[in-house]
């Protein structure tokens, strides 16, 4: 039998939000992706086939929406998706709070946190030219994820190579990506991850010093965090 057989809201929800991947892409649709290859970068560790299914499934139950688009589909939530927004929030909210790890080596991926830098760098605060970031990250687990990659960046886009894009390197940043990601998610600042040497910026001074700008780090860094129990 599929699903709990119960008629409790809460169970008849979670057939559908709770099963494995599926919040993951709904956190991918409200943080902007439409795209099939747009959501999967957000989500390196699933396969096609089992991405193409989960869409389908929650395409079938009213969550999503897609339209043809070119020679894919683009993919948004529907009015009953959208009220899913809030919960999505809460459990990111809730994960950065109470659960200690989340930079361990099981969790390291050094193409999830390029991603999620290309869709939260500030292009505001970028000079008007091209900026090309090197990065170059000692500690990448195998299997997840290049150690280097190029960040090519304008005031109109962002992307993320994995290969040299051919321009010259503005700045270079190289780190131990658990370090790098313990900064992205707010636990530790760049300049402490810079004074314990687990992270270095070289190129032209005023880019170094114009980096740290342009990097609002995770959605979820400044979530309020428990304070440590004083010793008796």
């Amino acid at each position: 039998m599929h699903g709990y057989g119960q008629f409790c809201p809460v169970a008849v929800a979670c057939e559908v939000f709770a099963e494995r991947w599926t919040p993951l892409i709904l956190r991918e649709l409200f943080a902007g992706s439409l795209r099939f290859s747009e959501i999967r970068h957000g989500m390196p560790l699933i396969s096609r086939a089992l991405l193409a299914q989960r869409l389908r499934r929650l395409e079938d139950a009213g969550v999503i929406e897609s339209r043809p688009a070119g020679r894919g589909r683009e993919y948004s939530v529907s009015p009953s998706g959208a009220e899913l927004h809030g919960v999505i929030e809460q459990l990111g909210a809730w994960g950065q709070r109470w659960i200690p790890g989340r930079a361990s080596v099981e969790n390291l991926d050094s193409r999830l946190l390029l991603w999620n830098i290309r869709r939260r760098l500030a292009l505001d605060r970028l000079p008007d030219r091209r900026i090309v970031v090197r990065f170059d990250f000692r500690g990448v687990p195998p299997g997840r994820g290049p150690a280097t990659a190029w960040l090519v960046a304008s005031r109109q886009e962002v992307d993320v190579c994995l290969k040299d894009p051919g321009h010259g390197v503005d700045l270079v940043v190289a780190a131990d990506l658990g370090a790098f990601t313990r900064v992205w998610l707010g636990d530790v600042s760049m300049e402490q991850a810079a004074r314990a040497r687990q992270l270095g910026v070289e190129g032209p001074r005023e880019l170094v010093r114009a980096f740290p700008r342009w990097l609002p780090l995770s959605h979820y860094a400044g979530v309020a965090r428990p304070r440590p129990a004083r010793a008796s």
